[in-house]
This record gives C-alpha cells, sequence and structure tokens, in this order.
C-alpha cells in the first residue's frame, strides 16, 4: 500500500513479504524442523514480535474519515466512468447566482443530480426547457462536502434541432415584439454604390468571392474591409464592433455581412442578440450573406435586404457595368423626350400668355381711353372755353384780368374780347350800368 492511501473498509492489508507463502505442513509432521540447541538458545533470548495495527476502518480505533472515505469513493468513481453522455428529461433546472446551474436528468426509474458551471453554461445557445430529453455530457463525481453522487456536466444536446433552435425561436420572437423584422422598416439599396463595407474574416473564402465579384461588374467601386471573427467564442461582439467601425470611419454607402457556410455552431455568431441590434441600428443600408441558400440566421432577418450567398449579395449591391450604360443611355433618351415635350408645353403656354397678355392690355386703353374722354367732356363742360363756344366771350385787360363789371372799363381804354376761335380787340368809348344793376348796388 502506497503511503497515506487508506483501504476501503474491510479491504485486507497487503504483506510486506511479497514472497509465495510457505506451504502448509503435512498431517502428522511438525511445522518446521527442530532447532538446534544454539537456535534454541538465541529464539529464546529475541523479543516477541510486535503485533501490527489493524488496516484503516477494520476497528473502532482505525476509523475512517469521512472527507477521506469521500475522497476515495470520488477517485474510484472518476476513474471508472470518465467522460460520458447521459441521457434524460431536464428537471428543476434552477440557475444560481453565482453563475452556475443545478439540476436533475431523470427517466422512468431514477434520476441524476447534475451541475454546470458557469464557463460551461455560457457556451449554450439556450437553456433547456422543464422535461426537455436531452443527452448531457459530463463527468460522474461524488461531490465531498455532502457525499453526493452526481453528473458534471460539459454540454447539452436536445433532441432534433435542440438547443439551438430553441435560442433562434426565442430570439426571433423578442425581435420581432420590438418590431424589428417589420418589412416596412427595411431601407432599399442604392443603386449605384460607390464604397461598399464588408464586415467578415480577411481569411475567408467569402471576402474573396464578393471581391471578385465587384471588381468584374463594377471595377469603379471602391470596398473597404472590417476583420473580425466569424465564429467561436466572442465572435459575435467581434461582428457588431467591426460593423460599428464601418458606419464611424467608412462612409460607407451599403455594408455587407457575410461569412461562408458551416454547421449551425459555426454560424451562431450571426444568430447573436448583440449582432442584431448592430444591424438593426445601423444608419447604413444592411445586407446579409451568411452560409449559403438554406441556412437562415438572425441577421439575415433583421437587415434590409438578405441574399443567399456572398456571391449572390454582390451581385445584388453592383449593377453590371454594361448593364448601367444600357440603363444610362434609355434613362437620357427619356430625358430628352421628356425635356422636349416640356418645351413644346412652355412655348405653347407662353403664346398664350402673351395673346392673353395683349387682349387683356388692349381691353384697359379702351376702358382708360373712355373714361379720358367721359372726363374731358365734363371738364369741357365746365370750361371757359365751353362756353365760348356756345357764344360768349370774355374781355380782358391788358394784363390778361377779367373785366366783369362796367366800373372795370375805363373810357378810351383797350381792352380784347376773347371769342372761341381768337381774340377782337377794343376800346371803351363810354360805359353804362344796367338798370337792374344799379338798383342792387342802391339796395346793398
Amino acid at each position: 500500500m502506497s503511503p497515506g492511501q487508506i483501504p476501503l473498509f474491510g479491504e485486507p492489508e497487503e504483506r510486506a513479504d511479497r514472497g509465495p507463502r510457505p506451504a502448509p505442513p503435512e498431517e502428522g509432521a511438525s511445522s518446521s524442523p527442530a532447532p538446534s540447541a544454539p537456535e534454541r538458545s538465541n529464539r529464546e533470548e529475541a523479543p516477541p514480535p510486535r503485533a501490527e495495527p489493524p488496516p484503516p476502518g477494520a476497528a473502532p480505533e482505525s476509523a475512517i474519515p469521512v472527507a477521506a472515505l469521500n475522497e476515495r469513493a470520488r477517485r474510484l468513481v472518476e476513474g471508472a466512468f470518465g467522460n460520458l453522455w447521459v441521457s434524460g428529461e431536464v428537471t428543476n433546472w434552477g440557475p444560481h447566482r453565482s453563475g452556475h446551474c443545478y439540476f436533475s436528468l431523470r427517466d422512468d426509474d431514477a434520476q441524476l443530480s447534475c451541475v454546470m458551471f458557469r464557463s460551461d453554461l455560457q457556451r449554450l445557445p439556450a437553456h433547456p426547457e422543464e422535461g426537455m430529453r436531452v443527452a448531457a455530457y459530463g463527468r460522474p463525481t461524488i461531490y465531498g462536502a455532502r457525499g453526493s453522487w452526481q453528473l458534471v456536466v460539459r454540454d447539452i444536446q436536445a433532441e432534433g434541432e435542440g438547443l439551438w433552435k430553441l435560442a433562434f425561436e426565442r430570439l426571433k420572437a423578442k425581435l420581432a415584439a420590438e418590431g424589428l423584422l417589420d418589412p416596412a422598416r427595411k431601407r432599399r439599396l442604392p443603386r449605384v454604390p460607390a464604397r461598399i463595407g464588408v464586415v467578415t474574416s480577411r481569411s475567408g473564402a467569402a471576402l474573396r468571392d464578393v471581391v471578385a465579384v465587384v471588381r468584374r461588374r463594377a471595377p469603379w467601386a471602391r470596398v473597404l474591409v472590417c476583420d473580425c471573427r466569424v465564429q467561436g467564442d466572442g465572435a459575435g461582439r467581434s461582428i457588431a464592433a467591426a460593423l460599428d467601425r464601418l458606419v464611424r470611419h467608412g462612409q460607407c454607402d451599403v455594408i455587407v455581412l457575410t461569412r461562408g457556410g458551416g454547421s449551425v455552431e459555426d454560424l451562431w455568431a450571426f444568430n447573436e442578440e448583440i449582432v442584431a441590434r448592430a444591424i438593426a441600428g445601423c444608419p447604413v443600408p444592411t445586407v446579409s450573406a451568411v452560409g449559403h441558400e438554406i441556412d437562415v440566421t438572425i441577421a439575415d432577418l433583421v437587415a434590409d435586404f438578405r441574399a443567399p450567398t456572398p456571391s449572390a449579395a454582390a451581385e445584388t449591391i453592383v449593377p453590371e457595368t454594361e448593364a448601367l450604360r444600357d440603363a444610362l443611355r434609355s434613362r437620357a433618351a427619356v430625358l430628352v423626350d421628356v425635356l422636349r415635350r416640356r418645351t413644346r408645353r412652355g412655348r405653347d403656354r407662353a403664346l398664350r400668355a402673351a395673346t392673353r397678355l395683349d387682349e387683356r392690355a388692349a381691353r384697359g386703353l379702351r376702358d382708360r381711353r373712355g373714361r379720358l374722354e367721359r372726363a374731358a367732356g365734363r371738364l369741357d363742360a365746365l370750361s371757359p372755353l365751353g362756353t365760348l363756344r356756345r357764344g360768349y366771350a370774355v374781355p380782358l385787360d391788358a394784363e390778361g384780368r377779367v373785366l366783369r363789371r362796367a366800373a372795370d372799363f375805363e373810357p378810351r381804354e383797350t381792352f380784347r374780347l376773347r371769342v372761341s376761335d381768337g381774340n377782337i380787340h377794343c376800346r371803351t368809348e363810354s360805359r353804362s350800368a344796367a338798370p337792374d344793376a344799379a338798383a342792387r348796388e342802391t339796395d346793398g
């Protein structure tokens, strides 16, 4: 027995001497030859042999401590089983505040206590539901502090698509409830982007496919690549950070998130919530091209456009050069035709407007002329000239003052009579006031 090793209860101690046991003596024979006199003398002088202590656990005085027994049992269990898969239904799934999770696996006949530590729990795509049939991979052991039998689980796989499908549907429902999967929020892609951002692994085949298509179809377009991890631990955070860098510094017209095909686990980074929210919050139109046509990820559902492959994404984003030329020629012809029609309509409108303006001006002139003639007639009726034309004359002195009374006419003074068509020069020979005028002056 090695030093410090504690045998199980009832286990016989190993002999110190591992040589062959002596054969039992024959019946009637002495068990040993008769010693000689000197030998008898030496045997009588030797001290009696010391009694060895009983093995641990064989007697009350050699009782095994509980911790030692549990430790020995743990070593025996772990050495006997190692790591293995255990199937059963999940019950009492209960994450602890420490980050670990304690639960049980059961079948029709028994149940087994299980623990999954935080580092392993974080790698699960989703927590299993109560009653879900799973296969748990781990190591059977004895928990020494309580002496309880348990399975330390490293991984869990559910039947069918299992936890991956469960996690996908849970996140899909959550994002749909927030409106992030609503087709109405998806934006149109630019028709002719000049700067194309690509979020992917620089060493992946997906990047080579995108660049090859862009160079062939639109050599004038510029491709900006932001390298990131596309699978494994931390890939989701890496993808979201790369997208943020392109948004802040790339000045892109459109951004493609892409990678080649793989298993569900390989593509899972594009099903993480951090990536979905980064795409939803991106101010630049986004295209998701993850895996093959049969692969659908959360990123595909949130992005503005989903392409089945990286090459298809590039073909969607950039038009072929010749097709673009044809479109430009067609648009140029349409533009010329539109300009001609608009010019013709503008000329016709100008001619009609000029005609209407001439007619309006003529009417205005006629109206003004009529008003002037009527005003002139009224003025002429009130004018002294009108009075003269009716046969009257106006006497004026040498300075042009009107001579209104007989007293204004001095004898032998000259004056002129203003008539309708000229002047008549006269001289006063005598003057006399009218009788009614004299009477008015007397009354006054």
